[in-house]
């Protein structure tokens, strides 16, 4: 009830050129919507046939790989001897990245969670439904939120020296700078194109930047003792 213009009433039979909340219809007009019908897309057989498509040709692929390649397996397990390091898929070892800088509950549980309830929640928000550039309105108040955040992070992270997480995000946070400087009429094509991206977006490529880097990490530059190695030395 915060704003009354969301209840404003109206007389009209015409729901698309007066479209408020609530409509009195009286015997003079009708209850229907004149509305011009767009060019539409059936779900079947369209849409369907192309996912359907897409699926066989990945299927088709992943067995031509199972075939021309071998699985990177190890030896039989041995219980008697521990690999140094012991690494796990690669798809985990972001997260055992994180494991070696923080304890267990918050690197395991607590950091995964937030990042998955942040994931599905924030696009969501107003600014994203908007579909409009995180600064392109209120850029003064979401300066602020955005310098206090981001501050606050990496100052969180260099204190426990996780610098493979820093780097990511002070560029993402350098990007997201230029962004706010720049406008969708900014002379740079890559100013015009930051400056049009939602908070998801952002928060997104944040989100992927970071595991690629992790992942990489712990790919390559880990060895005995989860120490820091380089790839081209054995």
């Amino acid at each position: 009830m915060s704003d009354p213009k969301d209840f404003v009433a109206g007389v009209d039979s015409d729901q698309r050129r007066s479209p408020q909340r609530v409509v009195f219809v009286t015997r003079r007009t009708s209850a229907q919507v004149k509305a011009n019908y767009e060019e539409q897309v059936q779900t079947y057989p369209e849409v369907l046939f192309r996912v359907v498509l897409a699926i066989e040709i990945l299927a088709i692929v992943l067995v031509g790989m199972a075939l021309l390649f071998n699985a990177p397996l190890e030896g039989i397990a041995d219980p008697t001897h521990t690999p140094n390091p012991a690494k796990a898929p690669w798809y985990f070892l972001g997260l055992q990245e994180l494991l070696h800088y923080f304890p267990p509950v918050v690197a395991g549980v607590l950091v995964p969670t937030m990042l998955i309830v942040s994931l599905v929640i924030i696009p969501y928000f107003n600014i994203n439904i908007e579909a409009a550039g995180l600064f392109l309105h209120h850029r003064r108040r979401r300066l602020q939120i955005f310098y206090v955040t981001a501050i606050g992070l990496l100052v969180f992270l260099v204190a426990f020296h996780v610098y493979v997480a820093a780097v990511p995000s002070l560029i993402v946070a350098i990007a997201m700078i230029v962004a706010a400087n720049s406008s969708p009429q900014s002379k740079s094509a890559s100013c015009r194109y930051l400056s049009k991206k939602p908070m998801a977006w952002w928060v997104m490529t944040w989100f992927l930047f970071e595991l690629i880097v992790l992942t990489a990490v712990g790919t390559f530059f880990r060895g005995p003792g989860w120490s820091w190695v380089l790839p081209w030395r054995s």
